[in-house]
C-alpha cells in the first residue's frame, strides 16, 4: 500500500492508498466513517454503471459529452476528438477515481482544522469568561469589606494581571494554530498538485479504430436482406461477439 507523508508541528501526516489505490487511513488522522461510507457507495455505483457496458457486445466508449467536463485542478477528463477516436472507459474510470478520492482528502483535512479552530476558540472563550466571573465576585467582597479593602484590591489587580496574561497567551496560542493550519493547506495543496501532475502523465489519450468494423458491415447488410428471417445472420452475430470479446482483453491487456 502506497503512501505519502509530511510533517508540520511535530505531528506526521500520512495519506496511505490500498490495493486499490484508494485513501482509506490517514495515519495522524484518520478518515471518519461517513467519508469512508461514501467512497465506498461511490465505488459500488460505479461498479454498477459499468456492468451493463461489458456484457452488451458493443466496445465501452464514453459519450463526447462525457469528454466536455473539465476538472477543477487542471487536468483535462478523456475526451473524444473530432476524428470520432474515444478515450476507454479504463482512463475514465482512473480520473474519477483520482478526482472523487483528492476531494474526499482534502474535504477531511479543512473540516478537521475547522473543528481545531473552534475549539481553541470555544477555550479560550471559556476561560476568559470564567475568569471575569471570578474577577467579579472579588470586586464584589471588596465592596462588602471596606477593611479589607486595600488587601482585596491588590489581590484584584494580581488577577486582573494574571487574566491578562492568560489572556495573551490564549491568543498568541489561537495565531499559532492559525498559521497550522495554514501550513497544512499549503502542505495539501503542493501535494494535490504533484498527485495531479502524476495522474496527468498515467492518463494517456489512445488512438482506436472501429473495432471489428468489417463485421459490423456485414452484420447491419444481413439483417437488412434477410428482415423476416434474422437467424441466418446468427453465425456472423456470433463471431461479432468473439470479435469484440478478443478485442476487449487485448485493450484490458495493454492498459495494465
Amino acid at each position: 500500500m502506497g503512501g505519502n507523508e509530511s510533517s508540520h508541528g511535530g505531528r506526521k501526516v500520512s495519506f496511505g492508498l490500498d490495493e486499490r489505490e484508494q485513501v482509506r487511513v490517514l495515519q495522524g488522522i484518520r478518515l471518519t466513517e461517513d467519508v469512508v461510507n461514501r467512497m465506498k457507495e461511490s465505488q459500488s455505483k460505479r461498479d454498477n454503471q459499468r456492468s451493463p457496458h461489458l456484457s452488451s457486445g458493443t466496445a465501452p466508449f464514453s459519450t463526447a459529452a462525457e469528454g466536455k467536463t473539465k476538472s477543477p485542478t487542471g487536468i483535462q477528463p478523456p475526451t473524444a476528438s473530432n476524428s470520432g477516436q474515444k478515450a476507454t472507459v479504463a482512463e475514465q474510470e482512473l480520473y474519477r477515481r483520482y478526482e472523487q478520492e483528492q476531494a474526499l482528502v482534502q474535504e477531511e483535512l479543512l473540516r478537521l482544522a475547522k473543528r481545531e479552530r473552534e475549539a481553541a476558540g470555544e477555550m479560550l472563550s471559556t476561560a476568559l469568561q470564567r475568569e471575569r466571573n471570578s474577577t467579579n465576585e472579588e470586586r464584589k467582597r471588596a465592596a462588602q469589606l471596606p477593611e479589607d479593602l486595600d488587601a482585596w484590591a491588590v489581590e484584584l489587580q494580581g488577577r486582573e494581571a494574571e487574566l491578562k496574561q492568560q489572556e495573551a497567551f490564549y491568543k498568541e496560542q489561537l495565531a499559532r494554530i492559525e498559521r497550522k493550519n495554514a501550513e497544512i493547506y499549503k502542505l495539501t495543496s503542493e501535494q494535490y498538485q504533484e498527485a495531479a501532475t502524476k495522474a496527468e502523465e498515467w492518463i494517456k489519450r489512445r488512438n482506436t479504430d472501429p473495432v471489428c468494423a468489417s463485421l459490423q458491415s456485414e452484420i447491419l447488410k444481413c439483417y437488412q436482406e434477410n428482415q423476416r428471417e434474422v437467424l441466418k445472420c446468427s453465425e456472423l452475430a456470433k463471431e461479432y461477439q468473439r470479435c469484440v470479446s478478443a478485442a476487449q482483453k487485448e485493450l484490458l491487456v495493454n492498459s495494465g
